[in-house]
């Protein structure tokens, strides 16, 4: 029998603790101890130790092996370790992979966790420079010898027919920028921690790859951030309010590629995000009306305007004007724009805040929070709520 459109987690797993280290451009040490600091930090923030954790969850981008991490941690024995693929694809889909291992029972405690040395290590905005053969990797054979290498050119091709389809200009997108560094101006964490732009200082950013200047472009950094995930029952005796896993999913769309998918028809949307809106939507029973707060993922600020889109806060082309007109609180730890590029960890760390009712720029009322995590390759997303 089909489980297509059943809800097989609402409201059976919450993340109880959250932990991360320091957000800096130069580490200075290894990602294995950027990833146990940031485990241990999560751990000590759920009111747990390691010897409870039976789990753990990372990217198949991450240099430290789960077995390490729990041989470094102290914990004792795994019944679950996975790892899941594409960057910042990945982030939610780390989530669910724990929640689901919680709601069937193969493990009660798990760690989902993501630690690197992105700026002062492998910086993904340097360009391919190698890659190895592999069948993924053909589709960048159309792309690379014309001069698409790094992400923000494969993402600029799709900014700039979202602006000609539209009618719009470049500063459609430094409204999302705008938001995310007044978040970040005011997040202490955050790596521009005090400096806020405006418009004028967007248009006044260098170009990267037309339509696209440096402001539209997320920063790169060094650090880890993890999350404890267990049964919502669990979470409910132990000390910080759990923030409820009301639905997760992961998508990719037909023709799928890596940011690459130039051939799909329409470039001005992200259908992989649609496939993630549609099944969170159906499996939470919440829609656009119900989220107080959106942490989407900002590696670009085009794909914000194109998530806003697809999963049906405004119509096609609008979205510029949601944000400018400030419609959602969105990014309101700064965004990875503005506080720390984490492959949208960091993101799902304050959409727990949020609900929590501690974050620095904590919305009033906020209960139920939707977060992203990777758009241009396949993609994940959570809905989580307060409970109760």
């Amino acid at each position: 029998m089909s489980l297509r459109g059943r809800d097989t987690l609402g409201g059976r797993a919450a993340i109880a603790g959250i932990g991360a280290t320091e957000f800096s451009k130069d580490s200075g040490r290894s990602e294995l101890s950027l990833a146990v600091e940031a485990v241990r930090a999560a751990l000590d923030d759920a009111g747990l130790t390691p010897a409870d954790v039976d789990g753990l969850v990372t990217f198949t981008m991450d240099t430290s092996p789960e077995i390490t991490v729990a041989q470094t941690c102290g914990t004792g024995e795994l019944s679950f370790f996975s790892r899941v693929h594409y960057g910042g694809g990945a982030a939610c889909a780390t989530v669910q992979q724990a929640a689901l291992a919680v709601a069937t029972g193969v493990a009660e405690v798990v760690v989902c966790y993501r630690g690197f040395n992105e700026r002062s290590g492998r910086r993904f905005g340097a360009g391919v420079r190698h890659r190895e053969p592999t069948a993924e990797g053909a589709a960048l054979g159309w792309v690379l010898p014309f001069g698409l290498l790094t992400p923000a050119s494969w993402v600029a091709m799709k900014a700039q027919r979202y602006l000609h389809a539209h009618g719009l200009t470049p500063e459609a997108f430094g409204h999302v920028a705008v938001v995310d560094r007044a978040y970040a101006a005011t997040n202490p964490a955050a790596y521009f921690h005090g400096r806020p732009i405006t418009l004028a200082d967007h248009a006044a950013s260098r170009w990267i790859a037309e339509p696209l200047r440096l402001l539209d472009c997320c920063q790169e950094t060094d650090g880890g951030q993890a999350l404890v995930v267990t049964s919502l029952e669990r979470a409910r005796d132990l000390p910080r309010p759990p923030a409820v896993i009301a639905a997760a999913a992961q998508g990719a769309g037909r023709a799928q590629e890596q940011m690459t998918g130039f051939h799909r028809g329409d470039l001005t949307g992200l259908p992989e995000t649609g496939v993630v809106a549609r099944q969170l939507w159906r499996a939470s029973g919440l829609g656009p009306d119900d989220i107080d707060v959106g942490i989407l993922y900002d590696h670009f600020t085009p794909f914000v305007l194109m998530q806003l889109e697809e999963f049906g806060f405004c119509g096609r082309g609008e979205a510029a004007d949601f944000v400018a007109e400030r419609r959602l609180p969105l990014n309101t730890h700064g965004g990875q724009l503005g506080e720390a590029y984490l492959h949208g960890m960091n993101g799902i760390a304050e959409a727990v805040r949020q609900v929590r009712g501690t974050a620095v720029n904590q919305i009033p009322g906020a209960a139920c929070t939707l977060v992203t995590a990777g758009t241009g390759v396949p993609t994940s997303g959570l809905v989580l709520t307060a409970d109760g």
